[in-house]
């Protein structure tokens, strides 16, 4: 790859947990360790948190919680922020700038729209609403300030040849392998469950807790589970779980701790009812060694590959089934088989593959100049 210098871009702060967010920060890992230089840029400028990678991490605007497809999104509405990104950006003189849902407002557009360098959008989003059905020209526009462009699943890809008209390459999302066995395994005693992730509606968070206490009030074999994140549910659901000593919330974990919870539980439970474009969570339990139980949507039956127990989304007690017979049919062959499957989505091999993108990207540049 002669891509020397990158700059990522990412509209959702780095201080809020998510997908985007960790993708963007496993990309500047791997391209740190291949000796490139990395300029990150995203919003929150109280964020003061000493990120783990060895890129120069910028943030500017203050930050904003957005509701958008079932979630929140932590974006910066400041146009001064999106100015002094693009003058941060050209004073990094990359050789590509790679935007992270690039639509997604606002600190990236004044770069997008004056395009002064080659300029690669990775979109991430699945699934309709009425901001994508509004902003059609504004995304048009936008979309003209592109050299190329990912897509992280088919479920996406459709998403955005949807709102706009932008075909797309379908990649993955990609994450480090290694570190999710570099925690010693610890098992405890009986079955314990883990839910990561934000804590919101279309989470399906509330579908763990209801499994959970139907099964522990009638089987002599109870099952422990522990929800690690923060969102608008949890207040909800802390009353749902109604001080139930099997059931511990233990608030936001950072990416070291949730490696070690997932090399400590005997599953994890994905339970989200939709709005999920790819189920890199499900590859991280697998790579943990981890058995995964994840509710059947296109997501994360794409990202399953017939190595998670799939249980019909919204209910409990297929969700209760589901848990039973992946407790019941693990076996040494099973997980062995899911990590190799998850080893297909390493970061290592989707910065490759990226590094492909990006002189796809330049030489389109240089021909349109």
């Amino acid at each position: 790859m002669s891509v020397q210098r990158v700059a990522l871009v990412s509209p959702y702060a780095l201080s809020v947990f998510g997908g985007v967010q960790e993708q963007v920060l496993a990309m500047s890992r791997v391209l740190c360790d291949s000796g490139r230089d990395v300029l990150i840029v995203a919003p929150d400028i109280r964020d003061e948190t000493i990120y783990d990678t060895p890129a120069k991490v910028l943030r500017l605007g203050t930050r904003w919680s957005i509701p958008t497809n079932g979630s929140r999104a932590p974006l910066t509405f400041s146009l001064t922020a999106a100015r002094k990104a693009k003058a941060a950006i050209g004073t990094f003189q990359p050789d590509i700038v790679h935007f992270h849902e690039p639509f997604a407002p606002l600190l990236g557009w004044s770069t997008l729209r004056s395009h002064d360098y080659p300029a690669l959008g990775t979109f991430h989003r699945s699934g309709h609403g009425p901001a994508l059905t509004y902003t059609k020209p504004l995304m048009a526009r936008l979309g003209a300030g592109l050299d190329d462009a990912v897509s992280v699943s088919e479920a996406a890809a459709t998403t955005l040849r949807h709102a706009c008209g932008l075909d797309s390459v379908v990649l993955f999302n990609g994450f480090e392998v290694d570190r999710f066995v570099a925690t010693p395994r610890e098992r405890a005693v009986g079955p314990v469950l883990f839910y990561v992730g934000r804590l919101e509606e279309r989470k399906g968070v509330a579908l763990a807790i209801d499994a959970v206490r139907e099964h522990n009030a009638q089987n002599v074999k109870p099952w422990q589970l522990v929800i690690a994140g923060e969102g608008p549910e949890r207040r909800r659901l802390e009353a749902l779980a109604a001080h139930d000593d099997r059931i511990v919330f233990v608030g936001r974990v950072d990416d070291e701790i949730k490696r070690a919870w997932l090399r400590r539980v005997d599953a994890l439970i994905a339970p989200s009812t939709r709005g999920e474009s790819f189920g890199l969570v499900l590859l991280e339990g697998m790579a943990s060694e981890t058995l995964v139980v994840a509710s059947d949507i296109d997501g994360y039956r794409e990202a399953a590959g017939g190595h998670a127990t799939l249980f019909q989304p919204e209910s409990s007690s297929s969700l209760g089934v589901a848990i039973a017979r992946a407790l019941a049919e693990e076996s040494e062959a099973s997980v062995a088989a899911a990590r190799r499957h998850a080893e297909r989505w390493s970061m290592a091999s989707l910065m490759s593959a990226y590094g492909e993108r990006y002189e796809v990207a330049r030489q389109r540049f240089r021909a349109n100049r």
